[in-house]
């Protein structure tokens, strides 16, 4: 996919919460901002503002990366006129579930979190940041085959935002105060940063490409065979972990950025059954141009029914999980994969 340029409209919209809130504390002490729209003491606030971009590359949002072509995927969800806020339509492709097995949990959050859309999309941060919020799931991952989509709503750039998964162990709300890569801190969540870094027991492996505003992260957690995928934009990454089995996991993601949001835009779960490891593997075979339903001479009901309960398995991309002998081996990355990264993506494929 090619790579856009970087718009100065999100670079706008990521400095205009920063400004405004500025502007309203002028009266009492001085204040400064980094890249995530934090909040630090400052006595010369003003001139920061001006060495804010050059000094700190992470503020500036992630572009080129989206899921579709849509002009507003390029572009801050948000602009300023007359001291007014105008929403921007919200970019709807790739949104076609209407079921979702799980939403997201309103009692298990961090304080800096407000959920919109039937708790399917987390704001983070609404005005300014001052640390780490994150959020989970409200059913946790048992036994079987589950698989979910994250779409970036919003502007992705500041120290980290991440998808993933993590326990119930898992303090939410423990790095209010601190910026950090939440998800993968220790040996309860796995978390993929915006960056590309895999995160885990507070290791960090080169995993991907990045992914910015319009991507869609989906993950799939087998708890049969105990493995945890990820795909972006609907093609596959690779196995992240194995070895998961008999454990219980909560979907989970985290920000640390001004005024950015994510939407699950599908999140579904299904037995390991017959059914299931037959479409797993007509999916495998079959090029990923096809439509699997399409191609198969099967009878009209049952294609209903496949569609309904495992759809999302044959509409599965592993076009990206057989790297060819070139450097690139499929990546849109900025740079050529690494060797991990390599070795991550050949994992992705099953025996």
């Amino acid at each position: 996919m090619a790579r856009r340029p970087r718009s100065s409209r999100a670079w706008h919209f990521v400095l205009s919460g920063v400004r405004r809130e500025a502007d309203g504390r002028a009266g009492t002490r001085g204040w400064g901002y980094d890249s995530d729209g934090q909040q630090h003491s400052d006595s010369d606030s003003e001139p920061e503002f001006s060495s804010l971009s050059p000094s700190i590359p992470s503020a500036i949002p992630v572009t080129g990366e989206s899921f579709c072509n849509c002009e507003s995927q390029s572009e801050a969800p948000f602009c300023s006129s007359l001291h007014a806020l105008h929403r921007v339509r919200d970019c709807r492709c790739g949104e076609e579930d209407e079921y979702f097995d799980w939403v997201w949990d309103d009692l298990n959050k961090s304080t800096a979190t407000l959920l919109t859309c039937d708790n399917r999309k987390v704001n983070f941060h609404m005005e300014y940041s001052c640390g780490t919020a994150a959020i989970r799931g409200n059913k946790e991952l048992a036994d079987g085959q589950h698989f979910w989509e994250i779409k970036m709503t919003s502007p992705v750039y500041g120290t980290d935002m991440m998808v993933g998964i993590g326990t119930s162990d898992v303090n939410l709300d423990k790095y209010r105060h601190t910026f950090c890569s939440l998800l993968g801190k220790d040996e309860d969540s796995w978390g993929l940063s915006y960056t590309g870094l895999l995160h885990h027991k507070g290791d960090k492996t080169n995993f991907s490409s990045r992914f910015g505003q319009g991507s869609i992260i989906g993950v799939h957690l087998d708890t049969w065979h105990g493995t945890l995928t990820f795909f972006k934009n609907r093609k596959c990454i690779g196995v992240a972990a194995t070895k998961l089995q008999n454990k219980k996991f909560y979907p989970m993601v985290c920000s640390t950025a001004a005024k950015s949001s994510m939407k699950v835009i599908r999140s579904c779960a299904s037995c390991t059954s017959l059914q299931y490891l037959c479409c797993f593997r007509l999916r495998q075979l079959l090029p990923d141009y096809v439509d699997t339903l399409d191609v198969l001479p099967l009878p009209p009901g049952l294609k209903q029914v496949l569609h309904n309960k495992l759809g999302w398995v044959l509409s599965m991309n592993y076009s990206t999980s057989k790297p060819s002998s070139s450097s690139s081996s499929g990546s849109d990355s900025d740079s050529s994969c690494s060797d991990a990264e390599a070795c991550q993506r050949k994992r992705c494929r099953r025996t």
